[in-house]
């Protein structure tokens, strides 16, 4: 399961909003569930559809501290790739065939992007309500080891005792969101290089 993290003044349903809004047309169907901390959006072809196989996936949008975690579910193949090897059959036989498929063969390469259109939405929807992947101001804190004092990330020592902080500055992966320690060279959740 693909996930990313959002920090920031956004909520589960704006980006929810968001999803349905740009996947409820066309050949596909988008619907909202939840409540105002977590939230499912579906998006499924449209039963009775004229081309192409059924896809269908689940968005999970959660609440958590400053920010969403959003989470994308798998994707139903079954029904692409059938419909892909039915295209392909056909072909063999006569290649004229193509030409009648041509709408679900656009229909199911259409349905295999999906998931990369889904990310697309989350992101420019996520900045536009002024989220990104950096952390938050008050998640920049570090607490002093000896005193439990909060200060800000970059301070050389405790403002409350003067312990010194050390290299344990907390950062993001710079694609999912995921919060890391320093020092760490690839991000825990998505395999990213944190190397600069």
């Amino acid at each position: 399961m693909d996930q990313r993290i959002y920090h920031g003044p956004i909520s589960p349903q704006s980006l929810g909003q968001c999803l349905v809004g740009e996947f409820d047309r066309g050949d596909l169907r988008a619907q909202m569930l939840g409540d105002e901390d977590q939230v499912l959006v579906q998006i499924a072809s449209r039963s009775g559809h004229l081309s192409g196989g059924p896809t269908a996936l689940t968005v999970q949008l959660s609440r958590v501290e400053d920010g969403v975690l959003a989470r994308l579910g798998q994707q139903e193949w079954l029904g692409v790739a059938a419909s892909l090897g039915t295209t392909a059959l056909w072909a063999l036989r006569n290649p004229w065939t193509l030409l009648g498929r041509l709408d679900d063969l656009a229909q199911d390469l259409t349905s295999l992007q999906l998931s990369a259109r889904v990310w697309d939405t989350v992101d420019r929807a996520a900045h536009s309500l002024g989220a990104s992947h950096d952390i938050s101001e008050r998640l920049r804190r570090l607490t002093c080891t000896y005193c439990l004092t909060a200060n800000e990330v970059g301070a050389p020592s405790c403002i409350a005792c003067g312990a010194p902080l050390g290299p344990d500055q907390p950062r993001a992966c710079p694609r999912c969101g995921y919060v890391v320690p320093t020092g760490t060279s690839t991000c825990p959740n998505c395999g990213a290089s944190l190397t600069s």
